[in-house]
This record gives structure tokens, sequence and C-alpha cells, in this order.
């Protein structure tokens, strides 16, 4: 029953961590990266359908990201959802490809940039402690239905606590990796 519950807090603190890089990926940097196109979403044929299933995504230099729709037809549909979706980025249109230049980032919005992936790496962290929270009451419960001893509900929150340690830590490396990367010209 312990070995349940610390396989269902390590899934759920797992969710927390790959979400919280997704979100990570979606904070422009200053370099190209697909990722800031992932909230993209285009009418296709009158199903919205996300940017990457209805144009070829890549990044053509540092600060250029390319979007070639697979249909000639898309391409309007697919300039018009660019600048829907506001992202900050005006697509140049030269034929059949879309071309999304980055302007650079002053050293004001790269500040407010590390703020932003600072909030989102601390929701993180409180995700984690309740994940943690519910874990241990859970344990308790089975202490108090008399289901396990309380020397294992004690080693149960222990091993719960040394897995919270670790994602935190996760946690924590993510945010030093993405604030460099943020903060490097």
């Amino acid at each position: 029953m312990i070995d349940d519950i610390e396989q269902d807090a390590a899934t759920r603190m797992n969710k927390t961590v790959n979400v919280m890089s997704e979100n990570f990926s979606k904070v422009r940097t200053g370099r190209a990266n697909t990722g800031i196109l992932d909230a993209v979403h285009v009418d296709y044929y009158g199903i919205e359908v996300p940017l990457n299933q209805a144009a070829n995504v890549s990044v053509e230099d540092a600060r250029t990201i390319t979007v070639k729709p697979f249909e000639e037809s898309m391409v309007g549909k697919v300039e018009r959802a660019i600048m829907a979706a506001d992202i900050g980025l005006n697509p140049n249109t030269a034929g059949q490809v879309i071309r999304l230049v980055l302007p650079p980032l002053t050293e004001e919005r790269r500040k407010d940039l590390v703020k932003v992936v600072r909030r989102e790496a601390e929701e993180a962290r409180v995700a984690i402690r309740h994940v943690r929270r519910d874990a241990n009451s859970d344990l308790k419960q089975l202490e108090n239905e008399s289901e396990i001893s309380a020397d294992d509900q004690r080693d149960g929150e222990n091993r719960i606590q040394k897995l919270t340690d670790q994602k935190i830590n996760q946690i924590d490396d993510l945010l030093k990796q993405k604030e460099q990367e943020i903060m490097t010209v």
C-alpha cells in the first residue's frame, strides 16, 4: 500500500515537472525555438489543429523560424492564426514560406521573462508540496485505520519527503538553466 501511494505521488510529481518544462519551452529566450508556436492552432478544413499538424515548422537560424504549410491554400490561414495567437511575432510571407523573425530582447524584457519563469517554478514547487501533503494524508489515514503501523507511516513519509526533495531540486535545476538561457545575449 505504501508503495502504491509513493508510486502515485511520483507519477503526479513527474507530471508537474513535465508541465513546467513545457511551459518553459514556450518562453521566448531571444533564440529561435519552435516551442514558441506550440500554442498556435489553425483552422484546417473546419477543425482546429496544432500548427505543427498543418505545416512544417523549423528553425532557419538563431533568430528566424520558418513555417511552410503542407498546402498552398493554408498559407493565409496559418498567417492569421500566428497573428491571432498574440505571441508577439509578425509573420513575413514569401510565397509558400512564412518567416518569423525574433527581435533581440532588451535587458528589461529579459528580467521580466526571468520573473515569469521564477513564478512558474514556484507554482510547480507548490504543486509538488500539494502532492506530498496528499500522500502523507493517505498514509495517516491508513495508520488511523490500523492498516499500517506508525513506524510504517513514518517510513512512508520519509520516502515521500525524499521524493519531494528530489523533484524540488529538479525544478530548481531547470529554473537555473532557463534563467541562464534567457540572460545570455
